[in-house]
């Protein structure tokens, strides 16, 4: 079979295109060229040039053919545009699971499908199988061996016709078997350091990367203080209505007390701790809300204050997708047997899921620190990735 295989200039890919050449597959190496500018990456921390260096070093020690792909156009339209405009109104995008959703299954595999491949394969630690159900043969994502570096998140809005294209090669392989199998091939990607940041930007400075197209914005950083009577308020509510906790609290001025001063409120996320610059508190500061149309940015001090943290959240029904369509739950149905997270390499939490006629709840055993806006929520059965949303507020 014919397979394009998405070198980084990593390791992991690096070996996934060893082991499918290895099971007998005609191999060919495609390097992503997704990003030209380097004024906002942190100490030329991942320059495109030397993955793409390393990519034609690994093409040529397997002896495969190799290509460049330059989607830099399409990427800053789908995915860097996104981030600007989730950002700009208030929420906290995740670009890896949009950039596997539109660049590597959608764009990368059109291109892989116009030189003939049957499939391509990546490095991601995550695994697939195909089961038959009632409604015929279906896909299912699968978590990674490797707990530490389990990728089935990144990959949570993926449909099945894009499942059906794909292979993982290292999804059964930890990541220090990875490691040795590619000193033992003389792979020359073998020892390089993993990738951090965005998604085929590399590790940036993210307010300048922001402040492309968001303006600088001076406004107020208020602190609420965790006695605050409107907290204990509404938990007397959630007793009611567990529901009620699934919307972000609507902080205002009046409640609290400024503390110091920020660049724009659409720079900081729900949760964020460092960046804030507001010193002589007895403990940390954390970011409990953003307020993107008045400009106040609401802290408070602690990671256990409770402005921080939720028992439930929300998505709008056209927000949520489902991997396993099959399993698409209707309306007025519960599901209490799956698990959650809404943060990469986050441990699974456990809770229950609701669809209503407005759209999706997920209600936590315990509460949970950093729910934000924009940020995608999804749900496991075991180590089967079922679906995913974007969290509404």
């Amino acid at each position: 079979m014919r397979v394009v295989v998405g070198l980084s200039g990593g390791v992991d890919s690096s070996v996934a295109a060893y082991l499918l050449q290895k099971q007998g597959h005609e191999v060919i190496g495609l390097f992503m060229r997704n990003w030209h500018d380097e004024s906002v990456i942190i100490d030329n921390a991942c320059p495109w040039i030397d993955d793409a260096n390393d990519a034609v070093l690994v093409a040529e020690h397997l002896g495969i053919p190799f290509q460049v792909l330059d989607l830099s156009d399409a990427y800053r339209e789908r995915i860097v545009n996104y981030m600007f405009d989730e950002y700009a109104a208030g929420r906290t995008p995740n670009p890896d699971i949009l950039c596997n959703r539109e660049i590597k299954f959608d764009l990368f595999l059109d291109a892989a499908k116009s030189i003939g491949a049957e499939a391509v394969a990546t490095g991601h630690y995550c695994q697939k199988d195909t089961v038959n159900t009632p409604k015929g043969e279906t896909h299912r994502l699968i978590a990674g061996a490797d707990p530490n570096k389990d990728q089935s998140y990144f990959l949570c809005q993926l449909n099945q016709a894009q499942l059906e294209q794909a292979l993982f090669p290292i999804g059964h392989m930890l990541k220090p078997d990875v490691r040795a199998l590619a000193e033992e091939i003389g792979l020359p990607t073998a020892q390089k350091k993993d990738s951090q940041g965005l998604c085929f930007i590399g590790k940036v400075r993210l307010p300048e990367f922001l402040q492309q197209q968001l303006e600088v914005k001076p406004g107020d950083i208020i602190e609420i203080e965790e006695s605050h009577p409107m907290f204990a308020e509404r938990q007397v509510l959630i007793a009611d209505s567990p529901k009620m906790d699934a919307h972000a609290y609507a902080f205002s001025p009046d409640q609290g007390q400024v503390v110091g001063r920020h660049q724009g409120a659409h720079f900081f996320t729900v949760g964020q701790r460092k960046g804030l610059q507001v010193g002589g508190k007895a403990e940390p500061l954390f970011v409990l809300a953003k307020d993107v149309v008045t400009n106040h940015l609401y802290v408070g001090q602690s990671a256990e204050h409770p402005g921080l943290n939720r028992k439930a959240l929300f998505m709008q029904e056209d927000e949520v997708h489902w991997i396993r369509e099959d399993l698409a739950m209707e309306v007025g149905s519960r599901q209490s047997s799956w698990s959650f997270r809404f943060r990469y390499r986050q441990p699974l939490q456990q809770g229950t899921i609701i669809r209503s006629e407005e759209g999706y709840y997920i209600e936590f055993e315990l509460p949970q620190a950093g729910i934000a806006a924009g940020q995608f929520a999804a749900w496991y059965d075991g180590d089967e990735c079922i679906g995913s949303g974007v969290i509404s507020d």
